[in-house]
């Protein structure tokens, strides 16, 4: 298999209007701005892009822009997590419909979680139901449940499971799994942004930061600087990509700082999904001068 998810990969946000709905226009700019940017991917629909917060059809609807903007310039990773088998198969299917190529899919939510096992048995009726590239992603706080390295290598047995995103935080269990699959057509994806240079530098396939339509520079060349092994310039970025995390936090919420920095670009309104907390003048003033000092740095990138 020719890997054709790598680099940076970044989980767009979904720009809505008044009604939650989503704002073509806005998402439709965003898409064609991240491509610009030089990232190598869009991962659409996943947590970072307000998923279950819309509704399922405006959720599809996001998809299916984005698949449709995109054209084929670079591939689309698209979350169709739900909280059972059958509407996770639901889901996939109606990707089909819109030319999808690649479902990105969790452990169910909103259940007691027993054994690693049911989350095997999960993708074993999905893979059944579907020809499309499946991606193991594993993210305990939203789903009750950390798949262990043992899990991930049983999953990825099975047929049209092609890859991992990684966000459990566990950066040792990530560096399992790239010891087990090294040399391998598996790939690897760091869901962890702070992650993201040592990841390249040990040989993972590529990363998801949230913030890279904004500052698509240190991102970029974060891949391209760890994939060749040059230590010191993917250090560099990884300095600048620490203080791009440091915004996060800066709101309450961590969508409204990652909505608000992003619609800095002019391409959306901040605006985010109920009950989301919104954010405050006193934080996007704090997100405004993050900005600026961030900018300087990348200034300085070799």
């Amino acid at each position: 298999m020719k890997k054709n998810y790598i680099g940076s990969i970044p989980p767009i946000v979904t720009p809505v209007d008044a009604d939650e709905n989503v704002d073509e226009g806005g998402l439709r700019r965003l898409v064609d701005h991240t491509i610009a940017g030089g990232n190598h991917g869009i991962f659409v629909a996943g947590s970072n892009g307000e998923c279950l917060a819309l509704t399922q059809a405006e959720r599809n609807r996001a998809i299916r822009i984005v698949i449709d903007q995109t054209a084929g310039r670079v591939p689309v990773m698209s979350g169709v997590m739900d909280s059972s088998t059958r509407r996770v198969i639901d889901n996939i299917k109606a990707l089909e419909q819109m030319g999808g190529t690649a479902a990105v899919i969790t452990p169910v939510f909103y259940a007691r979680h027993a054994t690693q096992d049911e989350t095997v048995r999960h993708f074993e009726e999905i893979a059944r139901h579907t020809d499309l590239d499946l991606f193991i992603y594993n993210i305990p706080p939203f789903t009750g449940q950390t798949l262990k390295p043992a899990t991930i290598f049983k999953i990825a047995e099975i047929d049209k499971v092609v890859g991992y995103k990684d966000t459990s935080g566990s950066f040792a269990d990530f560096q399992t799994c790239l010891d087990h699959f090294r040399g391998t057509d598996f790939l690897l994806l760091q869901g962890t942004t702070l992650f993201a240079a040592a990841s390249m530098l040990l040989g993972a396939d590529g990363f998801i930061p949230s913030m890279s339509p904004l500052f698509p520079e240190p991102f970029v060349k974060c891949y391209d600087y760890g994939r060749a092994g040059d230590i010191d310039k993917a250090m560099r970025c990884h300095s600048v990509i620490e203080e791009i995390c440091r915004i996060f936090p800066l709101a309450k919420s961590q969508t409204s700082s990652t909505k608000y920095a992003l619609s800095r670009l002019g391409l959306f309104d901040k605006r985010v999904c109920q009950p989301t907390e919104p954010i405050r003048p006193e934080e996007e003033k704090a997100i405004d001068a993050a900005i600026d000092r961030i900018r300087a740095m990348i200034a300085e990138l070799p």
